[in-house]
């Protein structure tokens, strides 16, 4: 199937100026030569663009202009053309109509990126940085595939896997002199190597729990008794009329959530049912769901009407919620409502009663006070996940299962050493933790996988 032409939309579906469809293939000058009759495009120079009229048969379906890109020298490496035409999706339709009657097929989903990783310009986490790069919708997302699509992980990996393949060397060379009882490999510096591994492989995965933020957003809860300003809140970090504010208690029955970006980095806000016991079977739902989110959320933003008089409620609320790996800010809301020292007291009633850590902010959010304040620290949760030291982050998880497995297996190599266990064996686990370096760039994978992998991919990519 890979010395077939294929052709797809590479532009997205609808009204646009301009539409763009790919062929590449062995035969794709040929195949557009046959609807293109203003020149012979295989007499062309690569990299060049020609207009004229794109035919079925007699008939002229559009004006375009063709975009000539010969192998290698392509992103598929293959031959290629790129016919921009008139946006409209009954003539793309028509276009695609006719190279498949001059003998290209459809393209299957992410097949143009595959043939780039099967012929060797990008590897296996370059491929995916394309993903990344069409998916991004923040600056810090973009910024992460952009330094993955030049190569940043693969350079990473490649060097300790050069370094470790040089002692895996080695040790099959003992195993081929087992009966002579010698050592090639010198079993200090190897430990000294696998050091090195271990401290490099902690880095990248440490460095996920930024990536994730940075490229599924950081979600962040928005939790309190009902009429403490949730939905307000919402909107006035939106800036925009998102939620229904009301007086009355419970009007917020389900989830909503909205993105928000602060800094170049995504905040997913889940503004939630007010909590507290209920009768009213629909609310009583909203309250579960919301308690399922806080389970999700990497951020609670709880918050605490400044005029109440009771806080046990609240303390009992947020202790019920509380988990190490989820970071807490309080707020004491409707700051205009009363008077300073009421409201100046109520951080020294959650600090006496709350034992873990917790930032606090008095806001208000109809009157817009502090709201800033409390992006600032949403934005600065996210900047202390990122590493100084390491200038690749890790964002896709099949990335980090290898880069774990990797890991595990350098411990495993590690105790063999210190055991003095066989030769054998030794080898068996260096060349574990080689495979699953190797998974990254895909110079060890399978069929199943590369299939998950561009199956995620739109056709014309």
């Amino acid at each position: 199937m890979n010395n077939d032409t294929i052709c797809a939309l590479a532009t997205a579906n609808g009204v646009g100026a301009l539409g763009i469809i790919r062929v590449s293939g062995n035969d794709a000058l040929p195949v557009v030569q046959k609807s293109f009759p203003s020149k012979k495009l295989e007499k062309q120079k690569s990299h060049t663009i020609h207009y004229g009229y794109f035919m079925d048969g007699e008939e002229a379906i559009d004006e375009v202009m063709l975009s000539i890109f010969l192998a290698p020298k392509s992103f598929t490496t293959e031959n290629s053309v790129e016919i921009a035409f008139h946006g409209s999706p009954h003539i793309g339709k028509r276009i695609l109509e006719t190279l498949i009657k001059n003998g290209a097929r459809m393209a299957k989903a992410g097949e143009f990126t595959l043939r780039a990783f099967i012929n060797g310009r990008i590897d296996l986490s370059q491929a995916e940085a394309i993903a990344d790069v069409i998916a991004s919708e923040n600056e810090a997302s973009r910024k992460v595939a952009i330094n993955q699509l030049k190569g940043g992980i693969t350079n990473e990996i490649s060097i300790l896997r050069t370094d470790l393949l040089n002692f895996v060397s080695l040790i099959e060379l003992e195993l081929d002199f087992a009966e002579e009882d010698v050592e090639f490999a010198d079993r200090t510096a190897l430990n000294g190597l696998l050091d090195k591994i271990e401290l490099k492989l902690d880095s990248l995965i440490e460095s996920f729990q930024y990536g994730n933020a940075i490229k599924n957003g950081t979600a962040v809860a928005i939790i309190g008794k009902p009429n403490a300003g949730k939905s307000t809140l919402l909107n006035a970090l939106l800036k925009e009329e998102r939620a229904i504010v009301s007086n009355i208690a419970g009007t917020t029955r389900d989830t909503i959530e909205e993105v928000l970006h602060i800094k170049g980095h995504a905040f997913r806000l889940i503004d939630t049912a007010g909590l507290r016991e209920t009768q009213d079977e629909i609310e009583a739902i909203g309250v579960k769901k919301a308690k399922e989110k806080v389970d999700n959320a990497n951020i609670l933003v709880y918050l605490a009407d400044a005029a109440t008089e009771d806080y046990s409620e609240d303390i009992e609320m947020i202790k019920s919620l509380q988990r190490d790996d989820l970071k807490l800010i309080i707020c004491a809301t409707k700051i205009d409502e009363v008077l300073p020292p009421k409201y100046e007291a109520v951080e020294d009633i959650f600090r006496k009663e709350i034992d873990q850590d917790f930032d606090f902010i008095r806001i208000s959010a109809v009157e817009n006070q502090n709201i800033q304040d409390l992006k600032n620290e949403l934005s600065s949760y996210v900047e202390q996940l990122k590493s100084q030291e390491n200038n690749v982050v890790i964002t896709n998880q099949r990335h980090f299962e290898a880069l774990r497995k990797s890991l595990e297996a350098t411990h495993k190599v590690k105790e063999a050493i210190s055991f003095q266990i066989s030769t054998e064996l030794l080898a068996y686990e260096l060349r574990n933790a080689l495979e699953h370096l190797g998974e990254i760039s895909g110079e060890v994978t399978n069929d199943e996988v590369l299939g998950n992998i561009f199956s995620k991919f739109c056709i014309g990519k």
